[in-house]
């Protein structure tokens, strides 16, 4: 059912976006994905990917603080791929370009928020736009835009990005009733801390996975692989009905109290 598709997904070099590539890839769906820098690394994942699962795996330079490569981008994906079914929002920012939009409230400064809005909100919004185009020629598809529960808990210093992460469920809603009549579903996934290299990049990453373990009822921390599950499915057929939902993978964090 999956096999000869094709997912098209941002920032896939690493974390949960390579456990997203493979999870596909494994059910023999063909990939097109974005990488920031690391040429040789996406080139590396791409030979594995056909090798292993006889897939066409190719990559491109995106940067995300940029959203309107994704139009020559999308252009570039049609000269390699016949059709895109899938479209995961999946590149995020840290470091040096959200200084200003990382720490407490009466820090933030405009440049940091601004580029976390352009790389959550906008982003979605432009690669969304072109993978409709193509799904709706097609006959439909699905899109999901990562998200995460710090815009329903409170995470320390992550205001700017929990702020940005609600605005983007927001905008998966509006999309998903506007995109549903071409038979387009529009979904997000929205994960509790997980032990990725952008969570290892806060300053206190330590606090927050020993927090994150003692508030799961599962004790443990989350994995990548758990949110790639969690796409693929609403990528099936299995999740036919489902569309302007968040599904949220955090095992019981968000709801747990007992810390």
């Amino acid at each position: 059912m999956m096999k000869g598709k094709t997912l098209v997904i941002s920032g896939a070099t690493k974390g949960i976006g390579k456990a997203t590539i493979y999870k596909f890839a494994q059910n023999g769906v063909n990939i097109a994905f974005t990488y920031n820098s690391n040429e040789e690394l996406a080139k590396e994942i791409s030979n594995d990917l056909e090798n292993k699962y006889g897939v066409k795996a190719k990559y491109y330079p995106l940067n995300i603080l940029e959203p309107e490569q994704y139009k020559d981008l999308f252009k570039k994906i049609d000269e390699d791929f016949d059709r895109v079914d899938f479209f995961i929002s999946n590149a995020m920012i840290y470091g040096r370009a959200v200084v200003g939009g990382y720490g407490k409230f009466m820090r933030f400064k405009p440049r940091g928020l601004n580029n976390i809005y352009t790389a959550t909100v906008v982003a979605f919004v432009l690669g969304a736009q072109e993978a409709a185009k193509r799904m709706e020629k097609q006959g439909g598809g699905s899109i999901i835009s990562m998200s995460s529960t710090g815009n329903i808990t409170y995470i320390d210093n992550y205001g700017g990005h929990g702020t940005n992460k609600a605005a983007v469920e927001a905008m998966v809603r509006y999309a998903a009733v506007e995109l549903g009549e071409k038979n387009i579903r529009v979904n997000a996934v929205s994960g509790g801390p997980i032990d990725t290299d952008a969570l290892k990049a806060f300053v206190n990453y330590e606090e927050v996975k020993q927090a994150t373990i003692n508030l799961s009822p599962l004790n443990k921390m989350g994995q990548p692989e758990d949110l790639a599950g969690a796409c693929y499915f609403l990528c099936t057929d299995d999740a036919r009905w489902i569309t302007a939902q968040t599904i949220v993978i955090d095992g019981g964090t968000s709801f747990n109290s007992k810390c």
